[in-house]
């Protein structure tokens, strides 16, 4: 069994790989002050839901507690993309003490099997290498993916497999913040598509402009990409997209769970 971890700005989301089967998934809030013994805690009843028990017990010569092999609850790695420095710590010490080997992170030098064809490879985020690496393996070359998240981010993949970069843009959330926050006479509504594009109140009104300007975006993005890379297969990701994605005329395929396959892959090579 193997635990696939990534970590974003505003949400965690954790996979149980068996083999190549994603047996169960979990999503929880990211918070960079929780500690790695509070991400045991919560993970441990992620678990407890499949019959896994973590225990620690003090060994003989030391003072603090230590895993054992029968500790790791039948799971025989961790992998981990991360966007918080502070959260990539706790998880590496909840790794090594309640699992008892090292968490395969994400990061420069690790085998990815695909070339990061970027001016600086080092810039690029776990997530999006994870992204581009499974969209890869699922539906081949030349692909693209479209990740809504806390910042939404369009990757390119050439026939050959090769990271070619893409297009970062504020998330859907991220702009309505800011809409709310600097418009005192508007307030937040719900996330939903509208009874008609021309709003007849205000929230349908920014219901429309939300749902229609991002998913219209998203096309008027990929049909640029389109237009350098030639025809593509463009798969569709992340935690905010079920609003957008069925109004989308360019996404033809929806992975709600690709980048948690990525890491998966991503540690089978390095294995």
């Amino acid at each position: 069994m193997l635990l696939a971890i990534d970590a974003g700005n505003t949400q965690t989301v954790i996979g149980l790989f068996d083999g190549k089967t994603l047996t169960d998934h979990w999503r929880i809030a990211t918070v960079a002050e929780r500690t790695a013994d509070e991400m045991a805690l919560m993970i441990q009843h992620f678990l407890a839901f499949h019959g896994f028990q973590l225990r620690i017990e003090p060994p003989a010569d030391a003072g603090t507690a230590a895993a054992t092999p029968t500790d790791r609850a039948g799971i025989g790695g961790v992998v981990i993309s991360s966007g918080v420095p502070r959260v990539t710590v706790e998880l590496r010490a909840m790794t090594a003490r309640y699992f008892g080997f090292a968490a395969l992170v994400l990061e420069p030098g690790v085998r990815t099997g695909m070339p990061i064809l970027y001016d600086n490879p080092k810039e690029v985020g776990a997530d999006r290498i994870a992204n581009a690496v499974a969209a890869y393996d699922l539906y081949g070359g030349p692909s693209i993916v479209v990740d809504f998240g806390t910042a939404n981010t369009i990757e390119a993949i050439s026939e050959r497999g090769e990271y070619l970069g893409g297009a970062i843009f504020p998330g859907i959330e991220i702009s309505m913040d800011a809409l709310f926050g600097r418009a005192a006479a508007l307030s937040r509504v719900e996330l939903v598509e509208p009874r008609r594009v021309i709003g007849k109140s205000t929230v349908e009104s920014i219901q429309s402009g939300c749902v229609y300007g991002y998913s219209g975006q998203v096309d008027a993005l990929v049909d640029r990409f389109q237009a350098e890379l030639g025809e593509c297969t463009v798969v569709a990701t992340g935690g905010l997209a079920d609003p957008i994605i069925h109004l989308s005329r360019t996404i033809q395929h929806y992975e709600p769970w690709l980048t948690l396959q990525g890491l998966r892959t991503i540690f089978e090579r390095n294995q």
